[in-house]
């Protein structure tokens, strides 16, 4: 069963479990797809389905932070249910030491010396690692071994 398969089929369950935070998320989820589907004229798989949630994912970790801002808990506790649910989609993210040394085999296979080579290694560790680590985290880790 793809991504969306599995996004579509657990809208029917939270529609029928009366579960509206999850139904509502998972909508707005789903019509995302669906517009860069129709923009791009094509059927995503699921690779750039996680990075559509990824996206997503990084916008409601914005307006929480946000929110805390402003005070606004209700808002916050909004935002930490929408998170739960996208992170449920998500492959588990990798550890601190795992993505460190996931990058230093980049680095190695790569050749690269200096800051000069950075888009390199970050295009081949984007391809190799996904939606497993944030890109800030990976640009953070790159600086450090590269610097």
């Amino acid at each position: 069963m793809t991504l969306k398969e599995r996004i579509k089929n657990d809208i029917k369950e939270a529609m029928r479990a009366k579960d509206t935070a999850k139904r509502d998320t998972l909508r707005n989820l789903q019509q995302a797809i669906k517009q860069i589907e129709v923009d791009e004229r094509k059927e995503l798989s699921d690779a750039e389905v996680e990075a559509v949630l990824m996206k997503y994912l990084k916008q409601r970790e914005d307006a929480k932070a946000q929110f805390a801002e402003a005070g606004r808990d209700d808002l916050v506790a909004k935002e930490e249910a929408e998170i739960a649910v996208v992170k449920a989609y998500l492959p588990e993210p990798l550890s601190e030491e795992e993505l460190t040394a996931i990058l230093k085999e980049i680095v190695a296979e790569t050749g690269a010396q200096s800051m000069k080579d950075m888009g390199k290694v970050m295009g081949a560790a984007k391809a190799k690692i996904g939606s497993r680590a944030d890109g800030g985290t990976i640009s953070k880790i790159v600086k450090g071994l590269l610097g």
